[in-house]
């Protein structure tokens, strides 16, 4: 997952495309108090502390790694607990859960993984009446993709990178790779471009390769963050184009699905050019093996750790940093192939599929 808009996700419900344009009308007029900073923190409370994570899904990988992360730097900082909330790849159900949040008076501060990040933001002004600060990682929260500064109401802090500038990188490697192919044929595998932020990696990609002529997008599949779709995906892509050249995929469940499918066609990936997205244990051994050429990497442990402590900061009234590059978390760079990852032989990932 890249990211990652991510966005990793098993699946998405049938009513979150519904569930979007609800929330997308309510943040018209929900979303009209832009901050140039963090919010501003509540006072100071003293005595425990109580966080409820809100993950786009409790059964995903990357989600856990995020609520360990949490859960581990509360222990360091003692006398906070952490609580984690099944989103449900739904955008309806984690709207719902930031307004339950809000009105029972159970919990201090919010840890938000959102499925919507747009949508989202007609919730967050309820927590910030409840003067409950919401910190954000993997996605900034509200209108402007690519704006990392607290964009409404409530949000304290984002913990997260530039989804677009990453996205790009990872484009411009498939640039290299395919500068002496004409044709050199793509496939790309996006999660869902339902979702704002596939989108907005989608239009990166293109934007990179698109000015090319000797590249040509034969194929875009949607694998939903799934080994299964993604698999079923990349056979259906295969029927049409067998002599594909690279794999762009933004997500690494995704390239495992595509993975199975290209090799039962008896293809050598190490003569492709295959990406994966997230920093999956399993993407960074495929990369290490020399069969997937390269991986975006999320360190989403660290991401919990960085988020909880700002939450947490702006419960009991100290400094809150407003913006965490995510980026900035991890021992290896954005951007991984075998070269550099030989540089780095005790990096494993932060996480498992």
């Amino acid at each position: 997952m890249s990211g990652t808009p991510l966005l990793l996700r098993r699946g998405v419900a049938a009513a979150a495309a519904a569930a979007l344009g609800l929330a997308l009308a309510a943040c018209n007029s929900d979303v009209s108090q832009v901050n140039s900073g963090a919010s501003e923190a509540p006072s100071g409370k003293t005595g425990p502390v109580k966080i409820a994570l809100l993950a786009s899904s409790s059964q995903n990988g990357f989600n856990k790694a995020v609520y360990d992360g949490a859960v581990a730097k509360a222990k360091e900082l003692g006398d906070v607990e952490v609580t984690i909330f099944d989103g449900k790849f739904d955008s309806q159900t984690q709207f719902n859960q930031v307004q339950n949040v809000a009105s029972q008076g159970t919990y201090d501060g919010i840890v938000l993984v959102p499925n919507d990040n747009v949508g989202i933001a007609a919730a967050i002004p309820a927590a910030a009446q409840a003067k409950i600060p919401v910190v954000t990682t993997l996605f900034p929260v509200g209108p402007k993709l690519t704006e990392l500064t607290p964009q409404v109401d409530g949000v304290v802090s984002t913990v997260a990178a530039d989804t677009e500038e990453n996205s790009k990188k990872l484009a411009e490697g498939v640039v290299e790779y395919c500068r002496d192919k004409d044709p050199c044929k793509v496939a790309i595998l996006i999660g869902q471009l339902q979702f704002p932020f596939d989108n907005l990696r989608n239009k990166a990609y293109r934007s990179v390769l698109d000015p090319h002529k000797n590249i040509k997008v034969v194929a875009t599949g949607q694998g939903n963050y799934d080994r299964d779709t993604s698999l079923k995906a990349m056979q259906n892509i295969l029927q049409a184009n067998p002599d594909l050249d690279v794999v762009l995929s933004n997500a690494d469940q995704q390239t495992i699905g595509a993975q199975v499918a290209l090799e039962s066609a008896g293809m050598d990936l190490s003569k492709m050019y295959v990406t994966g997205g997230g920093g999956s244990q399993e993407a960074v051994k495929q990369v290490r093996a020399g069969k997937w050429a390269a991986d975006q990497i999320d360190f989403p442990n660290s991401m919990g750790k960085a988020a909880l402590e700002q939450v947490v900061n702006a419960v009991r009234g100290k400094p809150v940093t407003p913006v965490v590059d995510a980026d900035t978390l991890g021992p290896v760079p954005v951007i991984v192939t075998k070269e550099v990852l030989d540089q780095h032989p005790g990096f494993k990932g932060e996480w498992a599929d």
